[in-house]
């Protein structure tokens, strides 16, 4: 008998020795339940010479698409949803709260929703407001922030400037906001129109308020602080901004609510969005920055696209796809 042969049939021994104990389903000795709870949400990268973190403030689902989209054919949202493997029946966001550290300040863009306005603070739902424990599991504290500075100031970006008290949950920030948007927002004559406007406009009163004696004006064209700067995108409020990011030759673009949906207002930039101001502005504004991304080639931080929000906006027939950026999680920077 060959070496090989003998080493076969030994082989063949041991299978029929083992196969009925493979057989044999053992009892389990512990039922492991199932943990429903999530992990605290960051994610950290290097920029240039800063240091980028993105904390999530949890998930915002709009619910049924159509009312947030209405002047677009259901069909065709429903169309667009399925070919990207999402829901047709539910519209999700996500809330990514971008903290930059440049080496000498601390910059915060938008807070999120909070819990500032009780009940209100939850009207998407119990899954938002989660920015302030996940930002301290990141290991920064709300005491260390520099700069809030706001795209705009609706609920989901500005309700988490003060606690339920009123009282700064930034106890040494300052806060940069649109002039057009801080007088808009705080104005009791603007509660007319859509249900939400009276609820927003008293959120942002109370949030905005408590650091009157501590605003930034934004301009479009100039510096927040070294290395940040506003691009003027009015439409889904009056004061709506963008901002570039530059470090060590790189530049993103922090697009804040430009468009709400990786898909539906990517692919068809002209669609109007319920939460807007003036819808159709938004829409021009929406293609006109896209374009200009598009364009550009650089980094985009979208606050409501799928976490953690980075990615590149690229030309796709008459409209736009996002490319996500791929998360390094080897923390190598």
């Amino acid at each position: 008998m060959s070496f090989g042969r003998r080493n076969l049939l030994r082989g063949t021994a041991g299978v029929a020795v083992a196969a009925p104990l493979a057989s044999r389903i053992l009892p389990a000795s512990a039922a492991a339940p199932f943990r429903n709870d999530a992990p605290p949400a960051w994610y950290r990268f290097r920029f240039g010479e800063f240091e980028a973190t993105v904390v999530s403030d949890g998930r915002l689902p709009l619910g049924k698409p159509e009312p947030a989209f209405p002047a677009a054919p259901p069909k065709e949202i429903e169309s667009l949803l399925r070919g990207n493997f999402l829901p047709p029946d539910a519209a999700t966001l996500e809330q990514n709260v971008l903290v930059l550290n440049t080496g000498s300040q601390l910059v915060l863009f938008d807070t999120g929703m909070g819990d500032s306005m009780g009940a209100d603070s939850r009207m998407f739902g119990p899954t938002t407001g989660r920015m302030l424990p996940n930002l301290k599991a990141a290991g920064i504290m709300p005491e260390q922030i520099d700069v809030v500075v706001l795209s705009h100031a609706h609920s989901d970006h500005c309700w988490a400037l003060v606690d339920a008290e009123g009282k700064r949950n930034f106890a040494n920030a300052q806060v940069a906001v649109t002039e057009a948007d801080l007088r808009y927002w705080t104005d009791d004559g603007n509660k007319r129109g859509p249900a939400f406007m009276a609820t927003f406009v008293e959120g942002a009163k109370k949030n905005l308020s408590a650091y009157r004696d501590r605003m930034v004006m934004v301009r479009d064209g100039a510096e927040v602080i070294p290395g940040i700067s506003a691009i003027a995108t009015p439409g889904h409020t009056v004061g709506h901004s963008c901002y570039t990011i530059t470090s060590g030759g790189q530049t993103m673009v922090y697009t804040g609510d430009l468009a709400h949906h990786h898909v539906l207002l990517l692919q068809r930039p002209m669609w109007e969005f319920s939460f807007d101001t003036d819808p159709k502005q938004s829409a021009q504004t929406r293609s006109r920055m896209l374009d200009r991304l598009a364009t550009d080639r650089n980094l985009v931080l979208s606050y409501h696209f799928p976490w953690p929000g980075l990615g590149h906006v690229v030309r796709a027939g008459n409209g736009y796809n996002w490319l996500a950026e791929p998360m390094d999680l080897t923390g190598r920077g």
